[in-house]
């Protein structure tokens, strides 16, 4: 199935949003309404499994957008039971654009103790080792995905619980993952040591729910309890609470710090941090760093639009949407023409003329990938007739791919690893572009300091190019690791 917008290649894309509740009658509603907060973070395929005392274990795994599958309430009927977990994806292991319904997550297993689902999101940097490891043992596998291999680990292991199991497997796998998993009386969640990836838990009434960001809670009316802190396990019944447990070695947290530049929601919390206040606060960064006089900020909608408010604010200059979205472009053209296709960009954005005509226009956005998109709104905004055309970008640099659960294209494709910003700006033809800062970023995102250079505080590699887990799989596959020189 080809993405729900076919048009928008030019940005990085969260790989996963999981959730999981137990408690409630009906879990499974529950976990559908969180996946459909969750629908950022993954827009190819979804998955729930339930689980019921009488009838035991039932999946429904789809291609396409929530709301298009499990609204439906006759389908939902198949999902009864007072524990549940859900997972919506973007393709990362695995061939993409030819994703099988096998690939869609949770999986399931059944062992001697009784049966388990798991939904993951990150990346396993081992998976091809563990595979063919996994595979002359006996294992077969069913699906291209990575996760699978935690399934099979699990299998393998001697642990007398499915928790214990799960514990001895995840020792096994290297990389980011938050998982959620249910047995049939339990619902749990990890997070790895560096906790790359995001999880919360929260309270429900008559439960317990886990997700990969707050905003999901707030959909389902359950209170924020806290996060899943990084290298913690927690196993949870709907009537015995919450017991933690700590399975790996201390390791110091590096959270991803993309997920406060553009994968969460803005109306997401992060560490105690609002996001949309984080991006709001890029802007002002933005703005110190790199003045520049002009008539109007704009932002790129919408991932642009709170840093472009901070820049606004910091500067004195007026704040405007130049560019307006068209909200519904993803299921118009599911298969586009050609000729379609060449129209571009133009099916999702379109330029406020009588706002542009005449302006030195500051543009914000979240990042430069590829360019491709940038080039496209810069011709846009020259067409509808401003006198000047600005980049502002609320990210330094992506000159380096992503290995822990991003779809980040190789790094050849990434413009950042392969021109200098006065040599990007001549390619995207703008009078302008600057960068925000590694240090401003972080300043950004309430490190006073800065970033440390000796101790990162986040996750920060596809802007470092320094991989705080080692991507085995990739190094053995010829990707070559940041020199000293670079």
């Amino acid at each position: 199935m080809p993405p729900a917008h076919p048009f928008d290649d030019d940005k990085l894309r969260e790989e996963c949003g999981i959730f999981g509740v137990v408690g409630p009658k009906d879990a499974a509603n529950f976990v559908a309404l969180g996946l459909h907060a969750l629908q950022h973070r993954g827009q190819e395929a979804g998955g729930i499994v339930a689980h019921n005392p009488g009838p035991g274990f039932n999946s429904v795994h789809r291609f396409g957008y929530v709301r298009d599958n499990f609204t439906n309430a006759k389908l939902m009927e198949t999902l009864p039971g007072p524990l549940a977990i859900g997972h919506v994806r973007y393709s990362t292991a695995g061939s993409k654009g030819q994703t099988a319904i096998r690939d869609v997550q949770p999986f399931f297993g059944e062992f001697a103790m009784g049966g388990a689902a798991i939904a993951h999101n990150g990346n396993i940097t081992n998976a091809d080792q563990l595979r063919r490891e996994l595979i002359e043992r006996g294992s077969i596998f069913q699906s291209s995905s990575d996760s699978e291999c935690i399934i099979h680990l699990m299998a393998r292991s001697m642990g007398r619980t499915i928790p214990d199991r799960m514990e001895e497997a995840l020792r096994k796998v290297e990389g980011a993952f938050s998982v959620v998993a249910m047995t049939r009386t339990k619902l749990i969640g990890v997070r790895d040591p560096l906790g790359v990836r995001p999880l919360v838990l929260g309270k429900l009434a008559d439960g317990w729910c886990l997700s990969s960001e707050t905003c999901a809670l707030d959909i389902i009316g359950a209170e924020f309890v806290r996060e899943i802190e990084p290298g913690e396990m927690v196993v949870v019944t709907a009537d015995g609470g919450v017991q933690s447990h700590r399975p790996f070695r201390p390791a110091r947290a590096r959270f991803c710090i993309f997920e406060h530049v553009y994968f969460s929601r803005p109306d997401s919390i992060i560490g105690g941090r609002s996001v949309y206040e984080t991006r709001r606060q890029i802007g002002v960064e933005l703005a110190r760093e790199t003045p520049v006089d002009a008539d109007l900020v704009c932002p790129v909608p919408d991932s642009g639009t709170p840093a472009a408010i901070g820049f606004a604010h910091e500067s004195g200059i007026p704040y405007g949407m130049g560019i307006i979205r068209n909200q519904y472009m993803g299921r118009t053209f599911i298969e586009p023409t050609e000729q379609i296709r060449n129209m571009g960009v133009r099916l999702k954005l379109n330029v406020n003329r009588a706002l542009i005509r005449g302006k030195r226009v500051i543009l914000v956005d979240d990042s430069v990938v590829r360019g491709t998109t940038s080039r496209k709104i810069k011709e846009m905004i020259l067409d509808a007739g401003a006198a000047e055309v600005h980049f502002r970008i609320a990210s330094p640099p992506t000159a380096w791919p992503c290995f822990y659960g991003v779809d980040t294209p190789q790094r050849e494709k990434l413009l950042a690893a392969t021109m200098s910003e006065d040599e990007m700006r001549e390619h995207l033809g703008v009078d302008s572009l600057r960068f925000i800062s590694l240090d401003g970023l972080y300043r950004a995102v309430g490190e006073a300091q800065g970033r440390n250079n000796a101790q990162p505080q986040y996750c920060d590699a596809c802007f470092s190019g320094e991989y705080p887990i080692e991507p085995a799989d990739m190094i053995e596959k010829g990707f070559k690791l940041k020199t000293a020189a670079e």
